[in-house]
């Protein structure tokens, strides 16, 4: 019976890595809930235990029924009739089998029906799901909304929503794109309207359009809106959660090109009741931010996930065609596009579940602390600051994985279908559609393009000198010795390269090379993962020695482009010509 956590240890050994006893101590506390709940760990190696089985049983539900389901939710889709989406009957049999498996709330606090679980196995889940039905995982990853609601909501927000989000009994949906304002989140203009004599924590109502809303057709909503009236800009925008009813209109789904099982809606607002979540102004400045960090995290675990279904395929079509009397996996050029899938997978494994730990480690203090503030209790100094460390930190690496793994998955999924030739391209195949699924990656949730902007402050501020700092510093053994010295030399080019971006001066000619720094960033900060990795078998060891030498040259290369001014050479050139 096909399982498909137990076929990829590389998600246990990256899950063992992050020391997720360490995460589980966090959450847990004294492990008080033991006493109240008859599923939460005693200790931290029960709780490891308990994240091990979750992906255990994701793991078998998705290699069988969710597998086999998704070629045809995605020939069939959904369907939309008279303002109305109905589910694929398929979709529906997947959401029942989430529910009854309870992975619907897998980080959720326990109290409202989750599970209370670290981010990073959250994400293992997602990929495994991702890996058999990426469209699914968006109706399942927006559960998440209700992380948003445990966060800035109310006590009764919290006990109304999240309990029927984390069981399953509701879905969720992250309604903030409009017609003309798609990744410009502050031009929105669907309007809040409060009634001045009323408090902020009575209703609201919703006036507007929204776009391309990823499941708009679900029971909870979280919107964002602008509250404030005469503002153009981002502080006048708050954020809200209502549920479907009468006075939202569905005016129709989208006709994809791929993810066809999870329906994209056009909305239309209709004095809709909603309630504010937080304070007014925060909606898109603080709390929207917080959301999209999540979600991008998702979306990198999503990208992760149809990678791994790629190369799964291309190599399982490699070992079995035989051209010119061999198997086309003994081809040279054939073996290489693969070694080359393998790497980027695993690569894009360690930084997206590193910067799952690196939410938990800024998240989960944060609340302590305001915990304690809310009941007089001082805050440890040190605590505090370390805190501030991870936030910044995952501002960095969230958008680093969704930018990265969203391009490399579409990368694969290209040379997926090179690998089969003619038939890749056929829908004989799964093949095709990975290819279809990928290309949302990249765009929603955020272009790569606005990941590489919510990146860059972070690069030149030295978010990541720390690390490239201890890095440089540590001492390998012998046998990474070679490996880890043509990778400490990445940092002093990247600072090189910093240095004179910033002595620029020049906004214009920053924006043009961010990309490249970034790039040079994620090069250099991978190098790291993996040779971290590397120390604990030979194969890591191999596989960090591969990534090294092709990131030596894209460094080397993009400081190059940097310093020389080439890019804006090439802007002048390209204004000459349009």
């Amino acid at each position: 019976m096909p399982d498909f956590f137990a076929d990829n240890p590389d998600i246990h050994f990256n899950l063992e890595r992050l020391d997720l006893k360490q995460l589980a101590d966090l959450l847990e506390g004294d492990y008080s809930d033991a006493r109240e709940f008859d599923y939460a760990p005693e200790d931290s190696a029960d709780a490891f235990d308990n994240y091990v089985k979750v992906c255990e049983i994701a793991g078998v539900l998705c290699g069988n029924s969710i597998a086999e389901r998704a070629r045809e939710v995605d020939l069939e889709g959904n369907v939309f009739q008279d303002g109305e989406v109905t589910y694929h009957p398929l979709v529906v049999a997947n959401l029942l089998d989430f529910k009854r498996a309870q992975l619907m709330g897998v980080s959720l606090p326990r109290r409202y029906g989750g599970l209370n679980m670290p981010q990073a196995v959250k994400i293992a889940v997602l990929e495994i799901l991702s890996r058999a039905d990426a469209s699914f995982m968006n109706l399942v990853g927006l559960q998440d909304i209700a992380e948003t609601i445990s966060e800035f909501g109310t006590e009764e927000q919290m006990e109304k929503y999240i309990p029927r989000l984390a069981t399953g009994d509701a879905t969720g949906a992250m309604v903030l794109t409009e017609p003309d304002s798609g990744s410009d989140l502050q031009s929105i203009r669907l309007k809040a309207i409060h009634p001045e004599d009323r408090h902020d924590n009575e209703v609201w109502h919703l006036m507007g359009m929204k776009r391309f809303i990823t499941n708009g057709c679900g029971d909870i909503l979280l919107v964002q809106a602008r509250s404030e009236e005469g503002t153009t800009d981002a502080r006048g925008i708050s954020l809200f959660v209502c549920e479907k009813d009468d006075t939202i209109h569905l005016r129709r789904i989208e006709d994809k090109l791929g993810i066809h099982g999870s329906p994209t809606c056009e909305m239309m607002f209709n004095n809709t009741p909603a309630y504010l979540i937080g304070k007014r102004r925060l909606g898109l400045i603080r709390y929207v931010m917080s959301l999209m960090n999540g979600a991008r995290l998702g979306i990198a675990a999503q990208a992760l996930g149809i990678a791994e279904a790629t190369y799964r395929t291309a190599r399982k079509y490699a070992e079995t065609r035989v051209q010119f009397g061999k198997t086309i996996i003994e081809i040279p050029p054939v073996y290489e596009m693969l070694t080359n899938m393998r790497v980027q997978i695993e690569a894009s494994r360690v930084l997206l579940y590193e910067s799952a730990k690196v939410v938990d480690l800024f998240k989960i203090p944060k609340r302590r602390m305001q915990q304690n503030r809310e009941q007089g209790k001082s805050v440890d100094p040190e605590i505090r600051k370390q805190t501030k460390y991870y936030e910044r930190l995952a501002s960095v690496l969230t958008p680093f994985s969704k930018y990265y793994i969203s391009e490399m998955c579409n990368r694969i999924t290209y040379d997926g279908i090179q690998v089969m030739g003619g038939s890749g391209f056929m829908k004989d195949y799964d093949m095709e559609r990975y290819y279809r699924d990928a290309r949302i990656t990249t765009i929603y949730e955020g272009t790569s393009q606005l990941q590489i902007v919510g990146a860059i402050g972070g690069l030149l501020d030295g978010t990541l000198n720390r690390v490239f700092d201890e890095f440089c510093e540590h001492q390998f053994p012998g046998e990474l010795k070679m490996v880890t010295t043509r990778a400490k030399k990445f940092v002093p080019l990247f600072y090189d390269a910093v240095d004179f971006v910033k002595q620029k001066r020049q906004t214009e000619f920053t924006n043009l090379v961010a990309r490249r720094l970034v790039d040079m960033a994620i090069d250099t900060y991978i190098s790291i993962l993996l040779t971290q990795c590397a120390q604990e078998n030979d194969r890591k060891a191999t596989l960090a020695e591969l990534w090294i030498h092709g990131a030596d040259l894209r460094v080397r290369n993009n400081r190059q482009a940097i310093l020389c001014g080439q890019p804006q050479a090439i802007l002048e050139k390209h204004q000459q010509i349009m």
